[in-house]
């Protein structure tokens, strides 16, 4: 199996070459959410590895909001982020990229605050490195070249039934199975149709995540006397914290949620980046770590592929600290309408929404920090909207496919790599096609 991993560099933007970086981003796009994957500048298509990437501007519009709380909003600085998710080592991944698109990485820094063109982009990328503290995958495993060439096998299985319907109609379906099967084989012996061996587990890999799957249990159940006692001062301090933060929940500004609407549905898939402030205090820094890292943990050993909970819509999803621990960016790829994906949220995983965003400031009041919340769906969905920010550039690999359509396309090969099946089994596999 190959893992996958990702990236993110965050760097301060030059101001006085902000309009520069904007017009070098609008670029790489044939149109508002459209990029063109053989741009000149960076040639998405050229990496076989690359699932996702994005270039966005960190241009958070909700920093006034930290005022309900008596503070005085801080100036940030324009940060560019670029980021990406790829089968293997991001190191590996980036070291490729470097290799193949210097020039155009180096004109899209040099906007960029230190950066110069005798800069070593790798440890310059690296140093800028912002780490998720929580991250999804939604089939472990799953390459860009094994989805190519499952959709490839797909589209073989499909018009070579169509192209037999009559003869294929009344088969029963451990037989139709069986013709297909040696459709396939002959498709592959004539080199029409490549099906490529899953790649050995990288070792280290394979010893990291067995650190992770028992390490982290370990250390919760060593310091667990210190947390079952400090338990009843935590539960107090948040319910407090809960009955008395102020909401911030007014309508989305529509200019905003116009420049959104121009770069989303242009695919079956779109991409989500929401930045904000997280709410002061030690009690909701805490509750934070202590929530995405339960989040990572389940999201990296417990949940089923494909599934984040009950939602099948994310390919890959991460949060990650901007800048310190004050903010947070929550990045994703999903499937369907920014409408359809709030709603999969509240409506499926509507608990889990609110332990993971509660901390924002403005969040929709929460009860118990699981209860409520979003629950309010006006009030969520504007939240959302005001912290959603515009993507400049958004690549993904494989167009037109949703997470639903990849996980069909592997279950159909498993079931073409069987080489005996029961009638119900048969069945279930015929019905994928």
């Amino acid at each position: 199996m190959t893992p996958q991993s990702n990236f993110m560099v965050v760097v301060p933007v030059d101001p006085k070459h902000e309009t520069e970086l904007r017009q070098l981003l609008d670029s790489m796009n044939q149109g508002p959410g459209q990029v063109d994957p053989n741009n000149a500048l960076i040639p998405f298509a050229k990496f076989d590895t690359l699932h996702f990437a994005r270039f966005v501007i960190l241009d958070d519009k909700t920093t006034e909001d930290v005022r309900v709380y008596r503070l005085t909003p801080r100036s940030y600085p324009l940060y560019l982020a670029f980021l990406g998710d790829v089968d293997g080592d991001a190191n590996a991944f980036l070291d490729q990229l470097i290799k193949r698109a210097r020039n155009g990485l180096g004109r899209i820094f040099s906007c960029c605050e230190g950066f110069t063109s005798d800069t070593d982009l790798l440890v310059w990328m690296k140093r800028h490195h912002a780490p998720a503290i929580a991250a999804y995958v939604n089939w472990r495993g799953r390459t860009v070249r094994q989805i190519r060439e499952e959709v490839a096998l797909y589209e073989a299985l499909e018009n070579y039934i169509g192209q037999n319907s009559a003869t294929f109609q009344h088969l029963p379906p451990r037989e139709l199975h069986e013709r297909l099967r040696n459709f396939v084989n002959a498709e592959k012996s004539a080199s029409r149709l490549i099906l490529s061996p899953e790649s050995p587990t990288p070792l280290g890999w394979q010893i990291r995540n067995l650190l992770h799957l028992f390490g982290m249990p370990l250390l919760v159940l060593i310091t667990l006397p210190l947390l079952i006692l400090l338990a009843p001062f935590y539960i107090i301090a948040l319910r407090h914290l809960e009955k008395t933060d102020p909401e911030v929940c007014p309508r989305a500004d529509q200019q905003h949620s116009e420049d959104l609407s121009r770069i989303e549905d242009h695919d079956v898939t779109n991409q989500f980046s929401a930045l904000g402030s997280l709410k002061p205090g030690l009690v909701r820094l805490l509750t934070t770590s202590g929530v995405l890292k339960t989040v990572n943990y389940g999201a990296r050993h417990i949940t089923r592929p494909g599934r984040l909970g009950r939602i099948r819509s994310i390919h890959f999803a991460r949060w990650v600290f901007v800048a310190g621990t004050e903010r947070m960016i929550f990045c994703s790829n999903y499937d369907g309408s920014v409408e359809s994906y709030m709603d999969d949220f509240i409506n499926k995983t509507g608990f889990g929404l609110n332990a993971s965003f509660s901390n924002g400031v403005g969040y929709p009041r929460t009860n118990w920090l699981v209860r409520d919340g979003c629950i309010d769906e006006r009030k969520y969905k504007e939240y959302l909207r005001r912290h959603t920010l515009v993507t400049q550039v958004w690549y993904k690999a494989y167009p037109g496919l949703s997470a639903v359509d990849l996980e069909r396309n592997t279950r159909i090969r498993q079931g073409l790599e069987s080489s005996s099946m029961t009638d119900e089994q048969a069945r279930d596999w015929v019905a994928l096609l």
